[in-house]
């Protein structure tokens, strides 16, 4: 076994054009504990983040072999934006709710607490849970993620910080243009949701 440390671009190469499985074996050894990391970091459940860490890998393979990677020598941070997808899109599948909550304290749902759930409020509480989803999905991907980690996760800013590699004040930041804009989004599609929940 050669001991020469082959550089990521090399590693990358060898694997693309000779489909040398030892190649993308080096770079999963080599930067394994990183993705998983950044992984865990946001989903906190080590079953949860062995399972995300396969499946990056898996993407990364079917991204390589399809001849779609734009190689720029940074292998790593590609690897790790799969993984921070992964992890995000984790949440987005799973059926948890987030508890949204805007600047002013009041929750997006505080009016969907019903006393008793009958078919008519679960109906209602559902397709409201969904609309909340899918003007999520109309969020920037940068405002976006902050509010699923934040809302779906309950992460600290800190620990958001960490995981996206931005500053506490940018995460702040995103989170409140995110919570700014869905506010908006609300008021505009949807004359039927109580406007004094959403006034600016």
């Amino acid at each position: 076994m050669e001991k020469i440390h082959v550089n990521d671009s090399e590693l990358v190469s060898r694997y693309i054009k000779n489909s040398d499985e030892k190649a993308f074996e080096t770079l999963v050894r080599r930067y394994k504990s990183k993705v998983y990391t950044t992984i865990y970091l946001i989903v906190k459940d080590t079953f949860v983040a062995e399972d995300l860490m396969q499946d990056t890998f898996i993407k990364a393979v079917d991204v390589l072999r399809s001849g779609k990677y734009n190689d720029e020598g940074k292998f790593l941070p590609w690897v790790l934006r799969i993984a921070h997808n992964m992890a995000i899109d984790y949440f987005r599948r799973d059926k948890r709710y987030p508890n949204v909550v805007f600047e002013d304290g009041s929750s997006v749902f505080n009016t969907l607490d019903f006393a008793e759930d009958s078919y008519e409020d679960l109906q209602i509480r559902n397709e409201s849970h969904a609309h909340l989803r899918d003007l999520i999905k109309r969020l920037p991907d940068s405002q976006r993620e902050v509010l699923v980690m934040r809302h779906y996760e309950d992460m600290s800013f800190q620990e958001i910080a960490d995981a996206t590699g931005v500053s506490i004040n940018t995460a702040l930041g995103r989170m409140r243009y995110a919570l700014i804009n869905l506010r908006k989004m609300m008021s505009k599609h949807s004359p039927s949701y109580d406007t004094n929940l959403y006034a600016a």
